[in-house]
């Protein structure tokens, strides 16, 4: 293939690079399209970002809502955020700042007080040591994927994915024209990948990995020993690890958080290690996430930051300040609660014929699977796959759940116990009248 313009050198035809980006590459000087909406000529979208697919676990949630709004007893396990409100000693900090007129632009990368609470919160927890000249602070945790993914990767680069992975991965690794390397870890395995599994995907082309620890949508935590050998598989091949840890502070039985960034200098160089407060300390709609990396890596995410969104909100890096630095008695309380859920889902689940999930040791989902169902007429409803039975579970038992086709795992349902324990048995009775059919 002959050089492209814009400096697309080569770009072989393959599966692994998205159609939409491949065919960008391929055209080198773009084609100019048109399009007819309501009878008026338009030059078309952009085609990477016409790609893009809506969050199934946010269409859920919205769905969800319109029909409590609209009368309908249904009962939600969609959404990926506590029930629990945020702690008053938060509200209150962010309540004075507003008195205190902090309601100005702060540095694109963060206050230095924000930058400095995350150090301290990292070093305490995960034994790390980094300086506030490594931390960028942005609006959520997504965010934060986004932007280590516009840092690292050139169009075509290979993203490796462990799947099932969460939602937004595979199409924030298109958004950035990077090409997703999708690697099935099995029900059988814990749903975690492999050192070996790692290294033969591993191409010339390959820049990152996604390392989601604890999972979204699985719930399965990476011991040190399975890290270490990732770790060194990625050392050795030379790749960065974007290592989202969001939910470090949500782990049960005992299990101890071990961040993929402490296992040698060599690996902390390589990782741009993503956190926020959204889950630990029930701020999901506060929007602040941030990311710790070597000074030059964060250099370049806070000059794009500059650049696109500016600095997060004000009073919300106030309130974090305040998660952070204050009492942590409440993301303990919230960890029991969730352990406590965790325990019964599970229980009830496998207690049901022709369902089962195995017990996550993080977070607060359980992947459900539905491969038992499939080929069943339920309610007049064929189950083809884990998106029919998620909709005829809506439909027929009032119960919202996120098929996981979006999560590469098509023939698992995956329910979210951060909802009320009332909740979650309301939701297994139903679960259990809807599949007698």
């Amino acid at each position: 293939m002959p050089e492209m313009q814009h400096g697309f050198v080569g770009i072989a035809k393959t599966s692994k690079i998205p159609q939409n980006v491949l065919a960008i590459l391929q055209a080198g000087e773009y084609n100019v399209q048109e399009t007819t909406i309501g009878g008026i000529t338009l030059k078309e979208l952009a085609q990477i970002a016409s790609a893009v697919q809506a969050s199934s676990t946010m269409a859920i949630d919205a769905l969800a809502k319109q029909m409590k709004a609209d009368g309908v007893d249904v009962v939600g396990f969609g959404a990926g955020e506590p029930d629990f409100n945020t702690p008053d000693h938060i509200k209150a900090a962010a309540e004075q700042a507003i008195a205190d007129n902090v309601t100005r632009y702060t540095p694109a990368s963060g206050t230095v007080a924000l930058k400095q609470a995350v150090c301290r919160r990292m070093k305490e927890d995960c034994g790390l040591d980094y300086q506030p000249s490594q931390v960028v602070v942005t609006s959520g945790a997504k965010h934060c994927v986004y932007i280590a993914l516009r840092a690292l990767v050139n169009p075509g680069d290979e993203v490796i994915l462990p799947a099932p992975f969460w939602v937004s991965y595979l199409e924030l690794i298109k958004m950035a024209g990077g090409a997703p390397v999708v690697v099935t870890a099995e029900e059988s395995a814990g749903f975690k990948m492999t050192a070996e599994q790692l290294a033969a995907a591993i191409t010339p082309k390959t820049k990152a990995l996604i390392l989601n620890n604890p999972s979204n949508p699985t719930g399965m935590v990476y011991s040190k020993d399975e890290l270490a050998a990732i770790a060194k598989v990625c050392v050795e091949r030379d790749i960065y690890v974007i290592s989202d840890e969001i939910y470090y502070g949500l782990l049960y039985d005992g299990v101890k958080s071990v961040s993929f960034a402490s296992l040698g200098e060599d690996v902390k160089e390589r990782t741009i290690l993503i956190n926020g407060v959204s889950k630990s300390y029930a701020m999901t709609g506060w929007r602040i996430g941030y990311l710790l990396a070597g000074e030059k890596i964060a250099k370049v995410m806070a000059n794009y930051l500059s650049h696109s969104t500016g600095s997060p909100s004000s009073v919300s890096q106030a309130a974090s300040v305040a998660a952070l630095n204050g009492p942590q008695d409440c993301v303990e309380t919230m960890r029991r609660a969730f352990e406590e859920r965790r325990n019964y889902i599970v229980d009830r689940v496998n207690a049901i014929d022709g369902v089962s999930c195995i017990k996550p040791e993080g977070a607060f989902y359980i992947m459900m699977n539905v491969e038992k169902q499939l080929g069943r007429t339920i309610h007049g409803e064929l189950i083809r796959s884990g998106d029919d039975f998620s909709a005829a579970l809506l439909k027929h038992g009032l119960v919202a759940t996120v098929p996981c086709s979006g999560f590469g795992a098509p023939n698992f349902v995956r329910w979210s116990y951060a909802t009320s324990m009332d909740n979650i048995k309301k939701g297994m009775d139903r679960l259990e009248e809807f599949l007698k059919g």
